[in-house]
């Protein structure tokens, strides 16, 4: 169907190779597998009904937000306990797979962290709160960190290499000097003392100070790519026809720069996932009570010999991830190995 799509022939054989790659493709639908179930996770794992009847009105607590008032309920309460509501027989609920929000303790176990049982899956953390959906919810913010992380960091990689490419000379050699300046930094130390110095970091802070280092290596496929096209026959038309310097860059050069891009991707979303799990298991990365894996494996090290469960599957969660990202990788490179085109 994708084929139908494609105009260039050189695209439709990388395609039909991609898809040849039976890992790779395992992988892909595994990942957008993961995607789904985190970008829909109020539907899988909530303390709220999707949808429910409750006397004689229909409500969709897991989308809406309402008001005690609005179920006749005491309006001195702040919120709904959808779990203890009065159903009466008329009544009926359609709950998530999972009936916990990642906030919520389980206040009816013996102890924290509680083993895996039938309320909760895979146990519980030493707060009572349900692995399984804060597992769930932590892949949404670990995605949604490594996603914004790479286009910030691809977005200025690429328009700096591709500047230092296309201009070259002084420009060039200036700018490759500074950037191997800032290559020599050990980011992760001075973005856990940048956090330590701010008293904690939010979400978007940690993506501006991780996106401030990631940049550095697709600048420089991007740069050779660039200083490789620049020379060729369509661009010495492209000057001729007195076009701007910035459209040939961005319309002509870059598109066939692409590569680099395509190819690095998967790995970068990895890169992104393993440094916010370090920073959240050393204690610098996104503020509690955010769902978070490497929070998870920081209980796991603290309860290591009561707590199985917590060591087990936020390490399973984590692996697979990565695992699934680095297939991708591998099988997006091997099809645009121009050695492999066979």
């Amino acid at each position: 169907m994708i084929e139908n799509f494609l105009k260039d022939t050189e695209t439709i054989k990388r395609w039909k190779k991609l898809k040849s790659n039976k890992k790779t493709v395992v992988a892909g639908w595994m990942f957008l597998f993961f995607l789904f179930l985190s970008l829909t996770a109020e539907f899988w794992s909530n303390n709220k009904p999707i949808i429910m009847s409750y006397q004689g009105k229909w409500y969709l607590p897991a989308l809406v937000h309402y008001h005690p008032s609005d179920l006749n309920l005491d309006t001195n309460l702040h919120v709904i306990d959808y779990k203890s509501l009065p159903f009466s027989k008329s009544d009926w609920a359609f709950w998530p797979l999972v009936k916990w929000d990642p906030f919520e303790s389980n206040t009816q176990v013996n102890h924290y962290p509680s083993p895996p049982s039938s309320d909760n899956w895979l146990g519980t953390d030493d707060r009572g709160r349900d692995i399984l959906s804060r597992l769930i919810y932590g892949f949404r913010y670990s995605i949604g960190f490594a996603l914004v992380v790479w286009f910030l960091s691809y977005l200025f990689g690429t328009f700096l290499g591709a500047l230092m490419g296309f201009v070259g000379g002084r420009l060039d050699l200036i700018g490759q000097r500074c950037v191997e300046i800032v290559e020599t930094v050990p980011f992760l130390l001075l973005l856990i003392t940048l956090v330590d110095l701010m008293g904690g970091a939010s979400f978007w802070l940690l993506v501006i100070f991780m996106a401030c280092f990631r940049w550095i290596n697709i600048s420089y496929y991007i740069r050779a790519e660039f200083l490789k096209l620049r020379k060729r026959e369509f661009v010495d038309v492209c000057h001729v026809q007195g076009m701007r310097p910035l459209r040939i860059m961005f319309k002509h050069i870059l598109p066939n720069s692409l590569n680099p891009i395509l190819t690095f991707s998967p790995f970068s979303l990895a890169a992104a996932i393993s440094v916010l799990a370090i920073l959240d298991y050393l204690g610098f990365g996104l503020n509690p009570p955010t769902p978070s894996w490497g929070e998870l494996l920081l209980q796991a090290e603290k309860y290591f010999t009561v707590a199985w469960w917590l060591a087990l599957f936020p390490s399973l969660a984590l692996f697979t991830t990565l695992m699934v990202l680095t297939f991708i990788g591998d099988g997006i490179r091997n099809a645009f190995d121009p050695r492999k085109a066979n």
